[in-house]
């Protein structure tokens, strides 16, 4: 390949890459509480190295980072299910982000939580509090209003899952297709609710406004919907859910 179309390459990834919001966003030191609307709560989840916590109970949000600080040696294997960063290949600029290889992991200390809580999200991504939950559901409605404890009871959940390339939280490397995600457990049913397809490049995204049930051990149900993902300047990621607590 010439050294001119090498520089276009470059050229056109750099300002690919630049057209991914958020990633360059610092991070709170300390949680924070977001004002909420009753049966509203938005989140600007834009930033890739938080967390941000619902008490469901409450409707009280609370942010905290997301460890990235190594405790020890990067390694080429990880001994299993261990909190950390897990550095994987995407196929970003070809067949998409399903093509991927694991490459190395960094220990980090455990993902922090708040004393009470109910699920959280980082950007698409969505966990469950498996002291609280026992499962999330995706149902046909689109009108929150409709859902009921009845229809709840006779759904299927599924439980948290544990993921190593899911949950991004860095794209300095991703001119190299590599991205390290942090290992943790994700609610693959939630997530559904925001899908990022890539390629292209910047990635787009596709809405999935149906109402999603989250069942808690207690016996009662939330209901719980994504209507948008937008701020109003445009940044992707800034989460407005609908919810309905109890149902």
């Amino acid at each position: 390949m010439s050294d001119k179309i090498l520089r276009l390459f470059f050229i056109a990834a750099t300002s690919m890459l630049t057209a991914c919001e958020g990633c360059m966003d610092w991070v709170y030191d300390e949680p924070r509480e977001v004002e909420t609307i009753d049966g509203q709560l938005y989140i600007d989840a834009s930033n890739w190295q938080q967390w941000h916590y619902i008490n469901i109970e409450d409707s009280t949000i609370t942010t905290l980072d997301l460890p990235t600080t190594a405790t020890g040696s990067t390694m080429a294997e990880a001994s299993g299910e261990e909190p950390g960063l897990y550095l994987y290949w995407f196929d970003v600029f070809g067949q998409g982000i399903d093509i991927n290889e694991f490459r190395t992991y960094t220990p980090t200390l455990q993902q922090p939580e708040p004393e009470k809580w109910t699920m959280a999200v980082h950007r698409n991504n969505v966990r469950t509090n498996p002291d609280v939950c026992a499962g999330a559901a995706e149902t046909s409605l689109t009108d929150i209003s409709l859902a009921t404890a009845s229809m709840a009871s006779t759904l299927q959940y599924e439980a948290d899952e544990w993921s190593e390339c899911d949950v991004w939280c860095d794209q300095s490397q991703m001119l190299l297709a590599l991205v390290p995600s942090q290992g943790i457990y994700i609610n693959k049913v939630l997530s559904r609710w925001l899908q990022v397809v890539i390629p292209p490049m910047p990635p787009s995204f596709v809405l999935n406004n149906h109402v999603f049930i989250l069942k808690m051990h207690s016996g009662t149900y939330a209901a719980l919907q994504l209507t948008d993902y937008m701020s109003g300047e445009g940044a992707k990621c800034c989460l407005t859910i609908k919810y309905r607590y109890p149902i």
